[in-house]
């Protein structure tokens, strides 16, 4: 169940209120002492925050939970990056505050008022220094909100004593009040708008004094309107100077324009990340009254919620008449239009591949730019989303159910799921605005079944992966395709190759939904044993690492099952270098050739001169009968 946001707190006898935890929402069920733990979305937290599954386990009875997994900083309130970061934080507090139960001792729960669920909730939660029970206060709600302000949390919930549990859904009887900060910050620059109806400027530059130094803190477009545009942008022309005022390199997502660092601004923002940005800031007025000396982050405040609109001298209130320009013109957030489709990217400056200095708003530029190629091999697929939302060398975690978060426009598919024993609605990615929206989820890498919906026991092409071990090389790698070619040449199955864009190759052969998957694989456990059998030295059909060891290459024939996915074709990695998963032609694949040659950077030259040569993996598929007979000869 979902909660709706109001802006302000109230007081009503037939509401209680409880803490707005800062931490991940997860479902917990218990049955027979066994426990499962995962996000609404459906992503598993088991493996992640095993600690939490411990505790879980303790608890005497069959039971289905609804709380938040947090993670406490050193003055003991919840921190978000340290959950996001929990295995370099285990040292850390870590909290399951339960707040609700859906199912208990083969009883659904769900029809019954909340004040009853959290009462047989209370009954089984026992004393423990993890799992707690969230409690809450009935009817006063501006002094609880008061008190989460002065606490520093995130804000608190207000829901209807008498609720039920609405699974899935969003509505008025649960609600959220947040509470937000300000804080002064120096401007050093301000960028270009960029096109639109955007005028004056695109976003200021935000500092803060560090020492003698500034330090860069983020920066914000959004909380002006167009006089208020005006205005400050004609404050800052005769601070105009050619040179940053910052030791540091400041990267920004347009041109920027530096300033003397003389005026100070108010920002509100939601908080401040482990590395000193401001989250979601929004310019609130210019403090003629503050010297750039005293902003530091020690300035900052609770927000008073009179404050949230625009004031001051330079910033007037707006007329009914006149636009309002949205958080989505703030300048980490972009908004991707699609004739009458919208889709919010949110911090596109966020760097995804640090040694290259490539952020999300590339990544997702690099899909758009190539969507007319990827998407004839996505249309109508499944997808398996890898998600690297926090860059190459943050953790990656895989989500295959499209959620209740999923826009309109994102078409999904029910699936039965044998690993998860349940139903999953897949995400389909058949056009442009799917694309963005997975990228915008933190799909750097794209990952579609074998199978379109259609046609789902029946995979379009046979794949081989030649997947290295450590110790091998990729001329090992070269030399395994071309004899897995040599076979399929001798079978008369024509084939095509491509890059993994990490480590391995990747061969394919057209199967046009003439066999079903278990034929396929069979197939490809045939040409990869007869590839084996003339390389045994290097290769091997073990898939289990430890008994292959390290100077093996795998000959994955198992990826021919339903349900099974691989980085698609012209899709990017999460690796070093910004590799691309590049189609070849057999004549490359040769000795010199290497993954690292194909890139973000350099596909789109090379598709143009080219054209898409792997375009015959989805046409006519071979005869698999006349293969076998040729092998048999």
């Amino acid at each position: 169940m979902l909660a709706k946001e109001t802006k302000e707190p109230f007081d009503d006898k037939n509401w209680l209120y409880e803490i707005k935890w800062d931490g991940y929402r997860a479902i917990a069920e218990i049955e027979n002492g066994n426990v499962r733990l995962y996000s609404r979305n459906g992503i598993t937290f088991e493996n992640s925050y095993t600690l939490v599954v411990q505790e879980l386990k303790k608890i005497r009875a069959d039971a289905v939970l609804d709380g938040e997994i947090v993670v406490l900083n050193d003055e003991g309130h919840p921190e978000f990056q340290l959950l996001q970061h929990y295995e370099s934080n285990t040292h850390r507090p870590i909290h399951y505050y339960v707040f609700d139960i859906l199912f208990l001792n083969g009883h659904n729960t769900c029809e019954l008022p909340l004040i009853e669920r959290k009462e047989l909730l209370q009954g089984i939660i026992k004393k423990s220094d993890v799992v707690k029970y969230s409690d809450h206060i009935v009817e006063k709600g501006i002094a609880f909100f008061n008190v989460s302000t002065e606490k520093n949390l995130e804000g608190i919930m207000a829901k209807k004593a008498d609720s039920q549990y609405y699974i899935g859904k969003r509505t008025n009887e649960w609600l959220k009040i947040k509470n937000n900060k300000t804080q002064e910050a120096i401007i050093a620059g301000y960028t270009d708008p960029g096109g639109g109806a955007r005028k004056y400027f695109g976003a200021l530059v935000l500092a803060i004094k560090d020492g003698n130094k500034l330090k860069y803190i983020g920066h914000t477009g959004s909380g002006f309107n167009q006089q208020s545009l005006k205005e400050m942008w004609s404050l800052l022309q005769p601070l105009k100077q050619s040179k940053s005022p910052f030791d540091e390199k400041v990267k920004t997502n347009m041109h920027v324009t530096w300033v003397k660092p003389k005026l100070v601004c108010e920002i509100k923002f939601t908080e401040v990340t482990r590395d000193g940005m401001l989250r979601h800031p929004i310019f609130l007025n210019v403090r003629e009254d503050k010297s750039i000396k005293e902003v530091t982050m020690a300035n900052t405040k609770t927000i008073k919620k009179s404050d949230t609109l625009p004031t001051g001298r330079q910033v007037k209130k707006i007329d009914k008449g006149e636009k309002k320009l949205e958080d989505s013109e703030n300048n980490n957030d972009k908004i991707f239009s699609f004739g009458k489709i919208k889709v919010k990217a949110t911090n596109i400056n966020k760097i995804y591949f640090p040694d290259e200095g490539i952020t999300k708003g590339d990544v997702i530029n690099y899909y758009l730019e190539m969507a007319d190629y990827i998407l004839p091999y996505l249309k109508g697929r499944p997808q398996s989303l890898l998600r690297t939302p926090n860059g190459i060398n943050a953790k990656e975690f895989f989500h295959k159910d499209a959620g209740e978060e999923a826009p309109s426009f994102v078409k999904t598919k029910k699936l039965f799921s044998e690993s998860t024993n349940k139903d999953i609605d897949y995400i389909i990615c058949d056009n442009k605005p799917t694309l963005t929206y997975l990228n915008n989820l933190g799909c750097i890498e794209i990952n579609p079944w074998h199978s379109t919906v259609d046609a789902l026991d029946n995979p379009d092409y046979l794949i081989i992966d030649i997947d290295p071990s450590k110790e091998n090389t990729f001329e090992q790698v070269i030399e395994a395709a071309n004899v897995v070619k040599e076979v399929l040449d001798k079978a008369g199955a024509p084939s095509y190759c491509k890059t993994s864009g990490s480590s391995g190759l990747h061969v394919y052969v057209a199967t046009a939904k003439k066999y079903t998957y278990e034929q396929v694989k069979d197939f490809a456990y045939l040409i990869c044993m007869l590839a084996n059998e003339q390389i045994p030295d290097f290769t091997t059909l073990e898939r289990n690492l430890q008994k292959r060891g390290h100077k093996h290459i795998y000959m994955d024939y198992l990826q021919n099952r339903r349900g099974q996915t691989i980085a698609c074709v012209y899709s990017l990695r999460p690796k070093p270098g910004a590799t691309v998963s590049a189609p070849l032609l057999w004549k490359e694949v040769k000795s010199g050739l290497t993954p690292q040659n194909f890139t973000i950077n350099n596909i789109m030259k090379r598709v143009k001169k080219m054209g898409d040569i792997f375009t015959p993996i989805v046409g006519k598929g071979i005869d698999l009968n006349k293969c076998l007979k040729k092998l048999g000869g």
